[in-house]
């Protein structure tokens, strides 16, 4: 769940900060930093092709805080409680539609998705962040999703950053069938086999990492790479096997500006 649209990454940038800290001097001066670029995402879930979407990213600190992390695959989010290593809040996530014409086959279409739901991340340990999601589509797929991450995160204050890690990504059958069951109606129009999916939750594995380079006091570099493999009813549907991929891979790389009193 990249920020694959500006428009929702504008609409959370509007909102109360979501990485001030909550120990820090109220009255310190704030700095911004705001990353804009392109990522390649897959076209949809189990495609075998990549399409170009924007790739943007927000984050606020005050005084002396360093910027603090967030893997680039996380969905946008509003961080409503942040104290001692453990943040919760908002997510929302996107997923774009999937048509006949970028399927290239005559397949049912799953409209665009917008995912209203709930995060949380913990630090094990100051290098070791847990991370996960829990979304309920309200449109397109209407299933629910969930994301589950572990980061090792290595920086240099705000100079420079690395994070890398795991992740498993879950959802429910009404997910599933939308995207990798084949009706009755799908089979005659496809030439594929009637396909219903099971009771594997786990859609996918996979490996992340972002990572931001700070070039000047206020230009900078921030970009991601992700791989995730699709597992049980996703990677056997003929959905996947004759039109998709079960390997999906995706990266993104932005200009950063950091502004505000707070930059020195």
């Amino acid at each position: 769940m990249q920020r694959s649209m500006m428009y929702a990454g504008l609409l959370l940038a509007l909102a109360p900060p979501a990485h001030a800290q909550s120990d820090t001097d109220e009255e310190a001066p704030r700095r911004y930093r705001i990353a804009i670029g392109a990522q390649a995402v897959p076209s949809y879930p189990g495609a075998d092709h990549n399409a170009v979407r924007p790739l943007f990213d927000f984050a606020t600190a005050r005084g002396d805080a360093q910027f603090e992390y967030e893997a680039a695959d996380e969905s946008p989010n509003i961080t409503l409680y942040d104290r001692h290593g453990f943040e919760a809040g908002i997510a929302i996530g996107l997923q774009s539609a999937r048509t006949q014409k970028r399927v290239g086959a005559d397949l049912s279409k799953v409209g665009f998705s917008v995912e209203p739901g709930v995060f949380a991340g913990y630090y094990l340990t100051p290098q070791l962040r847990a991370y996960g999601e829990l979304r309920k589509g309200v449109s397109g797929h209407e299933g629910v999703v969930s994301m589950l991450a572990l980061d090792y995160v290595q920086r240099d204050g705000d100079r420079w950053l690395v994070a890398v890690g795991p992740r498993v990504n879950l959802s429910d059958a009404k997910y599933r069938r939308a995207y990798f069951g084949v009706t009755q109606r799908d089979a005659a129009a496809v030439g594929i086999p009637v396909y219903r999916v099971g009771d594997n939750v786990v859609r996918s594995v996979g490996l992340a990492s972002t990572a931001i380079r700070q070039l000047s006091k206020r230009w900078g570099l921030y970009g991601y790479l992700a791989y995730d493999r699709l597992t049980g009813d996703a990677s056997r549907s003929p959905v996947t096997e004759r039109l998709g991929s079960k390997n999906q891979f995706s990266g993104g790389l932005a200009l950063s500006y950091t502004f505000g009193r707070g930059v020195r």
